[in-house]
């Protein structure tokens, strides 16, 4: 593993990874909203796929044109590299993301947010088979059992209650965040020996244009365009690209589990912007008690990656 003064320090992770949890957490509130702008219904996946796969495109060619501002190697890629990006496009962000507008179109939201929560699980689980430096340990079997109790937090509320699984729903779910871990694990080994700006450039507009395209073949449609509609896309395509280049460079210097534990992150930042921009209090005690839960998990596991 290639290892980087400044990304592989422990204090730069923490902050950069907050950072991209943070971002995407953001967009939460900010894809509902899209929906009401773009007057998407709840259960139109085309139009949804249509919706997230102008943002990967987009986000993807903003990445690709700040790769050739900075002069790194953009279209200077051989066969295997295009095979081998294509491969992680396709999976990471197309099939990765049908299954899961499909499972939360048979499942609640919750229940969704929990389920989708395992990839976390599956990222630290694969790395133990993958790379001999970043195996189980119980600091991250704790870390992320804790981390995942703080997820349970945030989105506690009577649905917990329902134990009800269905493969179309909460199945659809895990198998999206088994999918997005093993893409992640993937795209670290080929980001190993390509620039991360333009691997993920590309791997957003070729699976972006995947989702256009599947959205647009089952009936989809992205009408609405407005200034303040294309304003908010446009957060979202920020967002995304400053998310997912600063992810792909974390992950080609770090362990795997050390910056994925981090994903824990996400559900609870979203609940808390939603409550902000819903209006609602941010200091509900279940968003606190998970805050403090999902950091401890973090430092659980950052502490041991740090010392090993």
């Amino acid at each position: 593993m290639n290892s980087h003064p400044y990304f592989s320090n422990r204090k730069v992770v923490f902050l950069l990874a907050s950072f991209c949890c943070l971002l995407w957490g953001s967009a939460y509130p900010a894809v509902k909203n899209g929906y009401l702008l773009f007057s998407i219904a709840a259960d139109d996946i085309p139009s949804k796929m249509v919706f997230a796969g102008y943002r990967f495109v987009l986000a993807g060619l903003l990445l690709l044109v700040v790769a050739l501002v900075t002069r790194r190697e953009v279209f200077n890629l051989s066969w295997k590299n295009l095979r081998q990006i294509t491969l992680l496009g396709l999976t990471q962000t197309s099939i990765q993301y049908i299954f899961f507008y499909v499972g939360l179109a048979y499942t609640t939201g919750v229940k969704g947010s929990i389920m989708n929560a395992t990839g976390t699980f599956f990222s630290v689980l694969l790395a133990h088979f993958i790379y001999h430096n970043d195996r189980l340990s119980l600091n991250k079997v704790l870390g992320c059992l804790i981390g995942f109790a703080g997820v349970m937090v945030v989105n506690f509320n009577r649905d917990l209650l329902d134990f009800h699984f269905t493969l179309l729903g909460e199945g659809f779910v895990v198998i999206a965040a088994f999918i997005l871990s093993a893409a992640t694990i993937y795209g670290k080994k080929i980001s190993q020996n390509m620039d991360s700006i333009t691997l993920t450039g590309y791997q957003l507009t070729i699976g972006g244009g995947a989702l256009i395209l599947a959205g647009y073949l089952t009936s989809g449609t992205l009408t609405g365009f407005t200034v303040k509609s294309s304003a908010l896309l446009f957060y979202l395509v920020l967002l995304s690209s400053a998310a997912f280049g600063l992810w792909t460079i974390l992950l080609k210097y770090n362990r795997v589990g050390m910056v994925t534990i981090f994903n824990f992150l996400i559900p609870i930042f979203g609940a808390i912007l939603s409550a902000i921009f819903l209006g609602e209090s941010i200091l509900e005690w279940k968003n606190v008690v998970a805050l403090v839960l999902v950091c401890s998990g973090i430092w659980l596991v950052t502490k041991e990656s740090s010392a090993a």
